[in-house]
């Protein structure tokens, strides 16, 4: 984290130096994402769920950070969960782009790993979805609470999951154990 906003220091002695006409507009916007994540970033790792720990494979690449949710009630209990997370250009007006690594039985991810949680979407109609006030710390609080509060079988992206959660409940919860054991350890 350091080097980065080191270098977003270096970076802003050296505009001294230069006119605003060298600096392409793409070079800007991915200075301003640079800076909201230093920021983010540090509230982030401030205010982490005991059950999750955020992993940046490169200091320097803010926006590609990995989170692990290790849950510690309910179905999921036991398992550890990975999700890749990839903060685009555009961001704070576009929601980072997350997608889970670990194959997993949930009626709001699908086994390929993609998820359905309403604060990723760029535009939602019940208005929850994604909006420039919304940080990082949302967006890992809100995958978190997916294993928990958020779990929805009423509106599920995996409607077989659901479905197998409605039918047999027992069932579901020994395919979740299954799960767990065989890819989230």
């Amino acid at each position: 984290m350091l080097t980065l906003a080191s270098k977003l220091k270096r970076d802003d002695g050296l505009k001294g130096s230069r006119t605003s006409a060298t600096a392409s507009d793409s070079t800007r916007r991915v200075s301003v994402r640079d800076r909201l994540l230093v920021k983010e970033v540090a509230e982030l790792e401030a205010n982490l769920p005991c059950t999750c720990k955020v992993h940046f494979p490169d200091p320097n690449k803010l926006h590609c950070f990995q989170l692990t949710v290790t849950p510690d009630e309910g179905y999921y209990q036991g398992g550890k969960f990975q999700f890749e997370t990839e903060v685009p250009d555009a961001y704070n007006m576009v929601p980072p782009k997350v997608k889970c690594l670990t194959r997993i039985w949930h009626p709001n991810i699908t086994e390929t790993g993609d998820i359905c949680l309403s604060l990723l979407r760029e535009h939602s109609i019940d208005g929850t979805g994604w909006a420039p006030t919304r940080t990082l710390k949302d967006v890992v609080w809100g995958l978190n609470s997916l294993f928990t509060d958020l779990l929805n079988f009423d509106d599920p992206l995996n409607i077989e999951a659901a479905e197998h959660h409605l039918r047999d409940k027992e069932d579901f919860r020994n395919k979740v154990e299954d799960y767990i054991k065989r890819y989230a350890r």
